[in-house]
């Protein structure tokens, strides 16, 4: 795990101070909101609703036991006693008082975290594999060059003003588990024949008013070199993304416009002028970086036995826990979904638990997944009992990984000023629903994902079955998709027709999977069935 050097600190410092001050002239009245409003953006302050919200930044989302601690302080101290885990591998904060941003961007400020770039019209978050450094599947830990990407971005003064906001993912298996594609850029660490370690650029990819699945602009860039390429197709982005209209500013635009060949012509000229004028990347600072990425040190001879006597906790280990590239060991997922709850969410208490439960069982990791789960990657075996015990009493028990159950969805229009209709009451209906009549574990894998308004920040575009509510008339209304995909089989969902009502649409869904449980072959999951019979049989029995 990445620990700050003084630069580091004495960055997030400086910009700590910066905000006060700004933070204090807005509540004195010698800014107005138009002033303060760019100001607070670049500091993850969103005023919403009904107060002002804090996006906090956790770098592909990986932190340790002393970090969730200060993030449960935090909910304790500032919010209502919870945090709400994003998309984007962050947390957010609900109910924040302006007079008190700058003491929480303080108090992050103490255990290496903060705001910075998680809003505003610069490059956001750098996300990554959840399971990255555990996966058996994967190439390398792609992290050293997520954190790599994060230095290079912070504070970049050619890229802080950027056409729109700009949003970077990068994996190093062929299994896609950070929605790589739907990303402005999407990297790819990949070995060739002779053995060599390169990335693929995958460009233009993103959810929204206009959803697009980025193509590959490269199939092989060397690894020194990856930091150069991503400049190279910044400035081309910067150049030309239009400022004009903000509904027309992401990449996935210019690419398309352009035409990915031609955008990649562009690239590929500004790259070799980058070279030719001496650019270079840091990689002795990615030599320095991966000393703190470095396995923890396994057990050899750790146990693969699991006592799967107790039926609940067999379940669970089924379900929600991951093979692991070291024997006797697993990752374990912590579902942040139980029937009825609010997807995402999690209370101080169950922060600190789950903390606590790093230290003894992960060797003090966890990560956010883009799922709005957590996982602690690197769990003996024989310790999977006590875990799930711990989180069972807690709460945090709940065996549904890549279930229907575990459902994608925004805060909606209970806190967000852009949702057109409420995403958590449908995703705890939804729960509710299959948890009552049984038909969880019969359906398999099915990813459901709701957003509350078209900038898709809960993803339905890429469910299995997503859902977007919209306003028709001052009434909310649901449209429901089918066939989305955000792993490496990436597909855009196709909605089925008319909206439904609130309580509609929860019916709507239960249709649907009555259809897929009549048509599937063996072995099929919903996304399969879809793929193979179309929309029309579901439509029927929608609309008739």
């Amino acid at each position: 795990m990445y620990k700050y050097d003084q630069y580091d600190q004495a960055m997030v410092d400086a910009r700590v101070e910066e905000f006060r001050d700004q933070a204090r002239r807005r509540l004195e009245g010698k800014l107005t909101e138009d002033q303060f409003k760019p100001l607070r953006l670049m500091n993850g302050l969103y005023l919403q609703l009904h107060a002002y919200m804090l996006r906090v930044a956790i770098p592909y989302g990986t932190l340790d036991s002393r970090q969730m601690h200060a993030l449960a302080d935090i909910a304790d101290k500032y919010d209502r006693g919870y945090g709400h885990f994003t998309t984007r591998q962050n947390i957010q904060y609900n109910w924040i008082k302006l007079e008190d941003a700058a003491d929480i961007l303080a108090d992050l400020s103490k255990v290496e975290m903060h705001a910075i770039q998680t809003s505003g019209n610069c490059i956001r978050n750098i996300s990554s594999d959840h399971f990255a450094g555990a996966a058996a599947d994967e190439v390398v830990d792609p992290r050293p060059y997520a954190e790599l990407l994060r230095q290079w971005s912070s504070f970049h003064p050619e890229f802080s003003y950027l056409p729109r906001k700009f949003k970077i993912a990068v994996i190093a298996s062929d299994t896609d588990r950070a929605a790589m594609r739907l990303h402005d850029i999407g990297i790819q660490i990949v070995q060739n024949d002779a053995g060599d370690l390169g990335a693929a650029f995958y460009v233009g990819g993103g959810m929204g008013r206009t959803p697009m699945i980025a193509p590959c602009i490269n199939a092989f860039v060397p690894l020194d070199r990856l930091v150069t390429y991503a400049e190279a197709c910044l400035r081309v982005y910067n150049r030309y993304g239009r400022r004009d209209n903000k509904y027309k500013a992401r990449i996935k635009i210019l690419v398309h416009e352009l035409g990915a060949e031609e955008y990649a012509r562009q690239v590929e000229e500004e790259f070799a002028h980058m070279l030719d004028q001496g650019v270079e990347p840091p990689f002795a600072e990615l030599e320095r970086i991966r000393t703190f990425f470095e396995d923890p040190l396994f057990e050899a001879d750790a146990s693969s036995d699991i006592d799967r006597s107790d039926p609940d906790f067999a379940l669970w280990v089924d379900r929600n826990t991951v093979a692991h590239k070291a024997d006797g060991y697993a990752s374990a997922v912590i579902s942040l979904k139980p029937v009825g709850g609010i997807p995402g969410d999690a209370t101080a208490e169950q922060m600190r638990l789950m903390a606590d439960l790093a230290k003894d069982y992960s060797f003090d990791e966890l990560r956010v997944m883009h799922t709005q789960n957590i996982v602690l990657p690197h769990v003996r075996k024989a310790d999977l009992h006590a875990l799930w015990t711990a989180l069972d009493e807690a709460g945090l028990g709940a065996p549904n990984l890549d279930t229907v159950e575990d459902i994608i969805a925004c805060p909606g229009l209970d806190y967000c000023s852009l949702a057109n209709a409420r995403s958590i009451p449908v995703a705890q209906r939804i729960s509710e629903r299959f948890a009552k009549t049984g038909k969880t574990e019969t359906l398999g894998q099915l990813k459901l994902k709701i957003s509350g308004c078209i900038n898709a920040c809960g993803h339905h575009h890429a469910g299995h079955i997503g859902i977007l509510g919209v306003d028709r008339k001052g009434v909310e209304n649901y449209q429901l998709l089918l066939g989305g995909s955000e792993a490496e089989d990436v597909s855009l969902a196709k909605i089925t027709g008319p909206g439904f009502d609130e309580h509609g649409i929860v019916d709507a869904v239960e249709t649907v999977t009555t259809v897929y449980e009549r048509e599937r072959e063996d072995g099929e999951r919903f996304l399969d069935t879809y793929r193979r019979i179309g929309m029309n049989p579901f439509k029927e029995a929608l609309y008739g």
